[in-house]
């Protein structure tokens, strides 16, 4: 198998990145897209333009950078879902034009298995073989699935409201932060306390494993509004982001362990949990996903930060995953903004 070219462009972060047959990064780019911030978060229609005009520029680069020409690759692979469509239309329609001008095999990645699938690149070193269970938090997933194998995903919980990241980006908000708000308030909290404020810790200790993080947000937000008006005191705003995310990582330790009790039920002898998505590297969740591992007798794994935030290297790796097992899909194949992993059956189109 030749190396494989990986286009990710579902949100913000237009990207490009490729990757030969054994995993090997052979080159990789990501361009972040800064005017969202004058905005305080994502505006679907500024970044579907943003993409389409460097995107071109973006894997012309790294095409360069690899040393190779498009036919010198066996595939091109793009994410097709979920995200924003107009971010999906170009980065899958680029993907499809490349493909039909150089009689390349296309295939339509799910974004949210790219995410499962990274702790299987060689190259990190994880060691990660079927079947894993996965704790997939960003800022706008947040899910525990058994990874079975490619196309394999059973879907064990989830949020019944508000993501992880969704939640850290709105109190970051009302802490006067700026966007992205989670690794803001991730360096303030360094600042305070995480006992000085009591906060819900909504579905502890509760059957199953969803996340609810929505009534924790509207704590926090009656809590400032206990303040006299204006901008909070540094020292007070840094303990409330201090409380609030010791707060989500005891939810997400404990939904973490009821996953894992839930998992080993039907899947004996297996003892992984990997944790993806730009959430899973902050330290304080990670401490509490640790120490869950531990009582539980599971090895815990998390890419490294640049894999764990959206990008083309892990979009290019399941192309190669899908590849070897000869799945490919038709020019026909249409974008989906929702697209589930528990709903991995062939979409319209596919070979």
């Amino acid at each position: 198998m030749r190396p494989v070219l990986g286009i990710e462009s579902s949100c913000d972060d237009t990207a490009a990145a490729v990757l030969a047959a054994d995993g090997t990064i052979l080159a990789e780019a990501v361009l972040s897209q800064a005017d969202h911030a004058a905005f305080g978060g994502v505006v679907p229609e500024i970044a579907a333009r943003a993409h389409l005009a460097h995107l071109p520029a973006l894997v012309a680069g790294v095409m360069a950078q690899a040393g190779l020409g498009y036919g010198d690759l066996s595939a091109i692979a793009a994410s097709s879902g979920p995200g924003l469509i107009g971010g999906l239309i170009v980065g899958s329609g680029f993907a499809k034009g490349a493909a039909i001008a150089h009689a390349l095999p296309y295939i339509a990645v799910n974004h949210l298995e790219a995410h499962a699938l990274t702790a299987r690149l060689p190259v990190l070193g994880l060691n990660a073989e079927f079947p894993y269970l996965l704790l997939l938090v960003s800022g706008g997933h947040c899910q525990c699935i058994a990874v079975d194998g490619v196309g394999q995903h059973v879907r064990l919980g989830g949020t019944i409201d508000d993501a992880a990241g969704e939640a850290f980006d709105k109190v970051a908000k009302l802490l006067g932060l700026g966007w992205p708000g989670g690794p803001a308030l991730e360096n303030l909290a360094r600042e305070g306390k995480p006992t000085a404020y009591r906060l819900p810790r909504p579905l502890l200790g509760r059957d199953g494993c969803d996340f609810s993080f929505s009534g924790l947000k509207t704590a926090v937000a009656q809590l400032a509004a206990t303040f006299p008006p204006g901008a909070l005191r540094r020292d007070v705003a840094a303990d409330i982001a201090a409380s609030f995310q010791q707060a989500v990582a005891d939810v997400v330790a404990d939904r973490a362990a009821h996953a894992m009790a839930m998992f080993t039920k039907t899947r004996a002898g297996a003892r992984l949990l990997v944790a993806a998505g730009g959430v899973a590297a902050n330290a304080t969740l990670r401490a509490g996903l640790l120490a869950a591992c531990d009582r539980a007798g599971f090895r815990f794994a998390a890419p490294p930060l640049k894999y764990c935030t959206d990008n083309a290297v892990m979009v290019a790796w399941t192309g190669i995953e899908r590849l070897r097992l000869g799945q490919v899909d038709g020019l026909d194949t249409a974008p989906r903004p929702r697209w589930p992993l528990d709903e991995m059956r062939p979409m319209p189109g596919a070979a």
